[in-house]
């Protein structure tokens, strides 16, 4: 179920594995044009957005693969589950994100939906970097050599 955070946002889906998987350089704030029923379902905290990404097409951010489950009382006028869902930002910041996915091959990483203190759906896109297997390797053994140091210090201090 969706988790409260203290600044007002109630979380509704996270991305745990874009934190592992690339190298996070910068996050953005996005709206996101939703239907009814989609934010009936979201409500309800139920939403995946692990395997979607961030796609500039045609001078629009779009959110490819998310998938908000239908939601059951809305009968035959339900929404599609995975449809493409247009993705709301600044132009400005529209032409900096799409600049550095086209020259840098940067990816558009999704990170968390939620909704914001005053009710509004939104999405942390994340501008990243895929990281090597051997960045993995690292970021693993680190994560391991310091849950090591907490326990230590929990048992010895």
């Amino acid at each position: 179920m969706a988790k409260k955070p203290d600044d007002g946002r109630k979380l509704v889906a996270e991305n745990r594995r874009a934190r592992f998987d690339y190298l996070i350089e910068d996050t953005i704030e996005a709206g996101i044009q939703l239907v009814g029923t989609e934010v009936k379902s979201l409500r309800g905290g139920r939403a995946n957005i692990a395997e979607s990404y961030a796609s500039t097409e045609k001078g629009e951010l779009w959110l490819i693969n998310a998938t908000i489950p239908e939601y059951p009382p809305a009968g035959q006028f339900n929404h599609q589950p995975r449809r493409p869902r247009k993705l709301l930002v600044r132009s400005k910041e529209l032409k900096r994100l799409a600049g550095a996915v086209e020259r840098e091959g940067r990816t558009l990483a999704p990170l968390k939906l939620y909704f914001n203190a005053r009710g509004i759906a939104k999405l942390e896109i994340a501008l990243a970097k895929g990281k090597k297997a051997h960045d993995k390797r690292a970021s693993a053994k680190d994560r391991e050599w310091k849950r090591q140091q907490s326990r230590l210090l929990r048992d010895k201090g």
